[in-house]
């Protein structure tokens, strides 16, 4: 969407950006294969167990010419193909946000420091960035500031056209953000405007439950239903053989 990447292109002031979609997981891993993508950072993720047809994925990691890996663990499949390890902060040490399905924010904080030289994956990334010359727009020193800019975004050129706006939430300081209570987006209203630096309260917002008004976020605001017709399984379990094995998986 031309106007979408306009709007992104503006907010971030990048010169430079994607006019289309990046590689799903298989596609990357055949792009790797075939030497199309000679470098790959793998985080949070364990591929080489994960991903459909292993084999495939080792040929591709033990072709690819820089694979590097960040991960919280010393040693694992993945990690036999790393030319980098980086690593980095577990789930009790993160400190962030988190969103559930029914889309609700959530403060998440760390119970337990990183250990030995692990970092959070957002700090691994803006001094990665840094020493490829972003430093300045990757110069954050907390979460706090992260979540403001992408709630910014989510406001930026909307004008009430995506449900997703979290811009009210923008301007938090870092105390507020601390000090933030699970809320569900969209937000109705905010019912206090004004907010400071110095104070700790968070803005008082109404949460809204998405298309309660019938207006979907389509084109004409009509919602898009699509009759599918029910297809069983080839295999079918009976009396007599009850279970189905699953020796593996593939493409679709």
């Amino acid at each position: 969407n031309p106007e979408h990447i306009s709007a992104v292109k503006t907010y971030w002031n990048a010169p430079v950006m994607p006019k289309g979609q990046g590689l799903k997981a298989v596609d990357l891993f055949n792009a790797i294969e075939s030497g199309k993508v000679k470098f790959v950072w793998i985080m949070g993720t364990n591929p080489v167990v994960s991903m459909p047809n292993r084999g495939q994925v080792e040929r591709a990691l033990s072709k690819c010419d820089m694979v590097v890996v960040s991960d919280i663990v010393e040693s694992n499949d993945t990690l036999n193909y790393a030319h980098i390890a980086l690593p980095a902060s577990g789930w009790s040490e993160k400190d962030g946000t988190v969103t559930n399905s029914e889309r609700r924010i959530s403060r998440q904080r760390g119970i337990l420091p990183p250990p030995g030289s692990a970092k959070h994956d957002w700090q691994i990334l803006c001094e990665v960035a840094g020493k490829m010359g972003f430093g300045e727009a990757f110069n954050f020193t907390h979460p706090s500031q992260i979540f403001c800019e992408y709630a910014g975004l989510t406001g930026y050129q909307n004008n009430g056209k995506r449900q997703l706006d979290l811009s009210p939430l923008q301007a938090l300081s870092e105390a507020q953000y601390n000090g933030l209570s699970p809320l569900q987006w969209p937000f109705q209203a905010v019912t206090k405007a004004e907010n400071t630096a110095s104070s700790n309260s968070q803005p008082s917002l109404t949460s809204k439950r998405p298309f309660e008004d019938k207006q979907f976020s389509t084109p004409n605001a009509k919602a898009r239903l699509i009759p599918v017709t029910y297809k069983a399984p080839l295999q079918v379990t009976s009396d007599a053989y009850p279970f189905v094995v699953n020796s593996g998986r593939a493409r679709d």
